[in-house]
């Protein structure tokens, strides 16, 4: 079991540069598609043109011809796979939709083909020559009455109920002096990290290797295995680097299976990259919302009842819901409560999490309905805020949390960010030809943490290897590893090798759910000790092969305790009506995540969520042809997401309180709760400076003239 000394740390809790940085500069960092092979086979993908109907016929041979095709997999020649059903252990994301299995269609971007060839162009050109035709029905492709119409009531998250009720809301919002029914949208938006995805795959006799860029090796290994009816033992997954996810690497999609099928049918290794515009459609998104929320309160502002209704969209190949309302039931001590989900199903692409998935639309939705009742009581924002603050969880029996400092967080961002000086009444603060905005909102994040394990090894010389199936998706795993690794056995940074992102390391869960921190930290120091106890105390003059390993279950008494991180978040924009400019002049964010192992990498975590909220705010729109379903937004030129020039100063503040609750190490993730309640801030900021009342992201020039 993990304990905590009260040692003389040296790296923990020091703001350390990133042990990979080197690599990562020098271009020697291997990711995916840099898998050391030698002369593979180039697979590219061949992608439906329609969104809903069945592919009646194939003509192969334009593609056949050009010069270095060795093989096109379809629907009618490729390998036979065992279809997979929803299991969280093994999840692939599309189990209605087994790829190149069969001949339906059921979504614009559904991939149909794989052209393999001795080169990457030889497999594009010949990609682009395959003719297949279609027997086309209408698709679904938006929310609309008729769609709306055959909703789906979404009954659960991952296990967790989703639809909420205490008390009498009905009562309250028949009886409430102030009563409020908002509705707010947020569009489909797309992960597009730095890397897209990547598969390279190779076969030696029974066993298959891939080189994936996954943000799971260790669920990517159980679902090839599935797949291809193999021990999972016979299954080696390798990620070491990934260059971003966001969520659209955390499960297992369908051009990974195709790269194995290809490498399995032709003997050879199969290189499969997804290019950009393919991204859009082949590993998720996050789906569309429809939100309406209803508030009762009184003068004073304090909430009474609260009805928070979500309809998001989902697919006919999969399963993915966008859980906007589960955090809401939580947050604030609201006696009188009802939240329910229901989900449209549309001929698109299946949607996945991102970047705190149900949180990041929610908290726009909660936190911008909070502000429009501050102006109608005539509170300030952050003062309705503490006014309904919970002191205990009102939705897990108002059991107390396992550690909370959100009124600090309050304080602390509104003391930077100079909140005193907002002057309440919109348009009433100006600088030159621009209005003045200041608006906030909340910030929140589930504390989790899952079953993991960790092996250590002396090497000799002083030197110690650390081993795990965890991940860095440039997140600083790698540094915070050998941080806590190099303090709990009193040896140097640089004598720690940190070895991570491969199936044969020892399991760890998904790296999602801002769950890495905590799940790899108290198992890494139960190692080192034991280790440490091995070397009779001295690792530095330790042999050569002394081995432990620690493990850990990452589960927590969720009856007695609550367990969530929180924070603040404040944004100033300015806005020049004449022009319709609107731009955000400054951000400030203060969270309460626990213990800080390292705050040069945690507060980079920040700043990249919070730029990704503001894209979410101003920029992300996923566009699609209502008529086909197509993608039309499918690059980074018309899919718009944040440059330099779109992002202000941004401050940031950890309140930094070790949560001992949660583990002895008292650390909490922190890779999702800077993008949470980001986009109310600026929305709310906006109505400040403009009048306006923005309830439909984006917030693009049109909206406000």
């Amino acid at each position: 079991m993990t304990t905590v000394a009260e040692r003389q740390r040296t790296h923990t809790g020091s703001p350390t540069d990133r042990i990979d940085g080197p690599l990562k500069v020098t271009g020697t960092a291997m990711y995916a598609a840099d898998a050391p092979v030698e002369h593979p086979l180039f697979a590219v993908l061949v992608q439906s043109t329609i969104a809903r109907g069945r592919i009646r016929t194939i003509d192969e041979s334009a593609a056949r011809a050009v010069a270095g095709v060795v093989e096109v997999l379809t629907h009618r020649n490729a390998p036979r796979v065992t279809p997979t059903g929803f299991d969280f252990q093994r999840v692939f994301m599309e189990p209605k939709l087994p790829p190149l299995q069969g001949d339906e269609i059921l979504y614009w971007g559904q991939n149909v083909a794989a052209v393999i060839a001795t080169t990457l162009e030889a497999a594009t050109g010949a990609a682009a020559l395959l003719r297949i035709d279609y027997d086309e029905l209408p698709p679904l492709t938006a929310i609309t009455a008729e769609t709306r119409a055959r909703k789906e009531k979404v009954e659960t998250f991952f296990g967790s109920p989703l639809n909420i009720e205490r008390g009498d809301v009905d009562a309250a919002l028949k009886t409430a002096p102030v009563t409020l029914d908002l509705c707010y949208t947020t569009p489909a938006e797309t992960h597009n990290a730095m890397e897209t995805a990547a598969t390279v795959a190779s076969w030696s006799g029974d066993e298959l290797t891939v080189y994936d860029a996954t943000q799971w090796v260790n669920g990517t290994q159980l679902t090839l295995a599935h797949f291809f009816d193999l021990d999972p033992e016979k299954v080696h997954v390798i990620s070491p680097f990934i260059g971003g996810g966001f969520g659209s690497k955390g499960f297992v999609w369908a051009h990974t299976v195709i790269a194995a099928m290809a490498a399995k049918a032709l003997g050879k290794t199969v290189k499969l990259v997804v290019d950009r515009a393919q991204f859009f459609s082949t590993n998720g998104h996050r789906s569309e919302t429809e939100q309406r929320i209803r508030i009762a309160a009184t003068p004073f502002g304090a909430i009474t009842g609260l009805v928070h209704d979500v309809i998001d969209t989902n697919s006919f190949a999969g399963d993915f819901n966008e859980p906007a309302g589960k955090t809401t039931p939580m947050l604030y001590a609201i006696p009188n409560l009802r939240t329910s989900h229901h989900t449209v199903r549309l001929n698109i692409a299946t949607p996945a999490p991102m970047r705190a998935p149900g949180e990041s639309p929610g908290l726009f939705a909660l936190e911008s309905a909070l502000d429009e009742l501050a102006y109608a009581v005539n509170v300030d924002p952050l003062e309705l805020r503490v006014r309904n603050h919970a002191e205990k969880d009102p939705s897990n029996h108002n059991a107390p949390f396992s550690s909370k400092h959100l009124l600090e967080c309050y304080r602390e961002g509104a003391r930077r960010f100079g909140w005193e000086k907002r002057t309440p009444e919109p348009r009433s603060m100006r600088a030159g030809n621009e209005f003045v905005g200041y608006g906030m909102a909340t910030a929140t994040y589930p504390a989790m943490a899952g079953a993991t394990e960790v092996h250590a090894r002396t090497d000799g010389g002083g030197r110690v290897t650390i081993e795990c199936a965890t991940h860095d998706l440039g997140t600083g795993m790698y540094t915070i590893i050998a941080q806590v690794a190099a303090d709990t056995l009193a040896i140097p940074l640089d004598a720690v090798t940190v070895k991570i992102g491969s199936s044969a390391y020892p399991k760890a869960p998904v790296a999602g759910g801002s769950q890495s921190t905590a799940s790899v930290m108290p198992p890494l120091v139960d190692a080192c000790e034991a280790l440490k106890r091995l070397a009779g105390g001295n690792v530095a003059d330790a042999p050569a092969g002394l081995e432990a390993s620690g493990s850990g279950s990452g589960e927590v008494d969720e009856e007695k305790h609550s367990f969530h991180s929180f924070g603040a978040q404040f944004c100033e924009v300015r806005y020049d009506e004449d022009l319709a400019r609107l731009r955000v002049a400054r951000f400030t964010g203060v969270f309460d995540c626990g213990r800080i192992l390292n705050p040069k990498t945690a507060r980079s975590q920040m700043i990249g969520g919070i730029i990704m909220g503001l894209g979410m705010a101003l920029l992300e729109d996923t566009v699609r042809d209502p008529r086909t379903g197509a993608i039309v937004a499918n690059n980074l030129a018309d899919y718009r997401v944040p440059v330099n020039a779109d992002v202000p100063p941004i401050e940031i503040g950890f309140v930094d309180h070790p949560d001992v609750t949660f583990n002895a190490l008292g650390v909490r993730g922190v890779g999702e709760i800077g993008i949470t309640g980001v986009a109310a801030a600026v929305a709310n900021a906006v109505y400040h400076a403009s009048g306006r009342r923005v309830r439909d992201l984006p917030i693009v020039p049109e909206r406000l003239m």
